[in-house]
């Protein structure tokens, strides 16, 4: 693939080098020992400069470890979302008034905040049974039985709330900051300002699920504005991480590692002459991680250096919790080689609870629940969590109304999006243990105490790490392009250590 970066320039004279492509070059000389011989020979008269000799490069943004503004209280972030929008009132929420008013109609208050058919707007109580846990006392829905175990160890945040009830632009909210796709995501902002500690893996790595890609695909994870090597980049969690990771063929050591070297000096000659092409920054360095990553990569996601006590924890070869406790695990041992953002997703929208929710909702809990609870628990006895901000939650919540024709069964109906409602929890890297931080109403349809907003949750997080959200940009056509944009957005003090 780097041997489709041509050397040629048009309407000129043209000299041996400037006729020869990269890709003619290096398959006649640049395979074996006798081909990094005549490159280093030739690359004198053939280049017009020793091209093994130090090259000054442009100054370019590079995933490098940068200071933080301030003491971070985190170095890095595993964030799991659930996308499709977990229902607050069914896991973290409990809310008595739904029994009392239990299939009473509601839709003339909550006119404009639905999607939903003609009958709908029954009041709907929970199907599941609540109970408080730990020392702290944390309600937690009987679906979650594992993570009701670390709850002293949580912040939750009943309180939060976002901007608009509909996938699309909730997400792009909750990963970007704006209801607008070309935006750079939260992992991306993160590595811009921090780099990362290990230059052999990406600072921002995605694990999709295998089954399909979430609502708005890989712009969930872009660069947008920002160069393009911030971006989130995806490892699979089954089979090789990375595809075409691997050569075809190996050669001895010293070989490869003068290849590489000549390829670099190349690069940066061809860099340095196209200066205000900014993807090709990105191509060239992507080029160069993907071959640091042949051998930490693999490394990375090899799960067969871990015990079966390890892999048990996580639910690693149990039907329902195989897939994402692979995933999990995967991103404890990126955290732990010192990749900056690890971002968890779920199959397209699992929690887009619109009927059957009592059994639906059931089958969400089962694939998350113990690998979630299996990652806080090794992470806190490695001694990697006081460091590492665990995140989790969705786009929005849902409505505490029953949306399939009122139906008065609450385990055949569902609930439809809420955007004035919805429940987060954070865990390490700073954050309180054992809180529970803001309220909704008395039936859960909107935060009224301790609101949180999006941008408050952004700049937050930023804070965590060191970054201050108002610091942290990129000036862009005379503007300081922030993550938070222009919205006023506050730390959440009151969940900080």
């Amino acid at each position: 693939m780097r041997q489709q970066i041509s050397l040629n320039e048009p309407a000129k004279t043209q000299t041996l080098a400037e006729h020869t492509s990269r890709r003619n070059f290096f398959s006649s000389v640049g395979h074996g020992l006798h081909g990094a011989a005549l490159a280093s020979m030739l690359s004198q008269d053939l280049f017009h400069r020793r091209l093994l000799a130090n090259e000054t490069s442009p100054q370019i943004r590079d995933l490098k470890p940068r200071p933080p503004q301030f003491e971070p209280q985190a170095n890095a972030v595993i964030h799991l979302f659930m996308n499709g929008g977990p229902s607050q009132m069914d896991l973290f929420d409990p809310k008595p008034e739904l029994d009392r008013l239990h299939g009473k109609s509601l839709l003339d208050k909550i006119a404009g905040e639905i999607e939903a058919p003609m009958g709908a707007g029954s009041v709907m109580r929970s199907p599941f049974k609540f109970a408080q846990h730990g020392q702290c006392g944390m309600w937690v829905s009987e679906l979650l039985p594992e993570i009701a175990k670390h709850v002293d160890e949580i912040t939750l945040i009943r309180s939060m709330h976002t901007s608009n009830l509909t996938h699309e632009p909730a997400l792009f909210r909750i990963h970007s900051g704006r209801e607008m796709p070309g935006l750079p995501s939260l992992g991306a902002w993160i590595t811009y300002g921090l780099g990362s500690e290990n230059q052999n893996l990406p600072a921002y790595v995605v694990l999709d699920d295998p089954q399909q890609l979430p609502v708005n695909g890989v712009q969930n994870w872009q660069a947008g504005f920002l160069p393009p090597q911030f971006q989130g980049t995806r490892f699979r969690s089954q089979g090789a991480p990375v595809l075409n990771l691997k050569p075809d063929f190996e050669q001895p050591k010293s070989i490869e590692t003068l290849e590489r070297d000549l390829i670099g000096r190349l690069d940066r000659i061809h860099q340095r002459q196209r200066a205000s092409i900014r993807d090709l920054d990105a191509r060239i360095a992507s080029y160069e991680l993907a071959a640091r990553m042949q051998v930490a990569a693999s490394d990375a996601l090899d799960l067969s250096q871990e015990t079966q006590a390890t892999l048990a924890m996580y639910g690693i070869g149990e039907g329902p919790t195989d897939s994402y406790g692979r995933r999990c695990l995967i991103a404890r041992r990126l955290i732990e080689r010192g990749v900056r953002f690890v971002q968890l997703f779920i199959s397209r929208q699992i929690w887009d609870n619109h009927s059957n929710i009592g059994v639906d909702l059931k089958n969400c809990c089962q694939s998350t629940d113990k690998p979630t609870a299996g990652l806080l628990a090794d992470l806190k006895q490695r001694g990697l969590i006081s460091k590492t901000l665990v995140m989790w939650g969705g786009e929005f919540g849902r409505l505490p109304i029953a949306q399939l024709g009122g139906d008065k069964d609450e385990r055949k109906a569902g609930r439809d999006h809420n955007r004035n409602a919805m429940v987060t929890w954070m865990a390490g890297g700073g954050v309180k243990s054992g809180l529970t931080y803001g309220s909704t109403d008395e039936i859960g349809m909107s935060a009224v105490e301790n609101k949180v907003d999006v941008s408050d949750w952004h700049a937050t997080i930023l804070h965590l790490l060191g970054l201050h959200h108002k610091e942290l940009f990129l000036k862009r056509n005379g503007f300081e392009e922030k993550l938070t944009g222009v919205l006023e957005a506050k730390v959440v003090t009151d969940i900080l250590k």
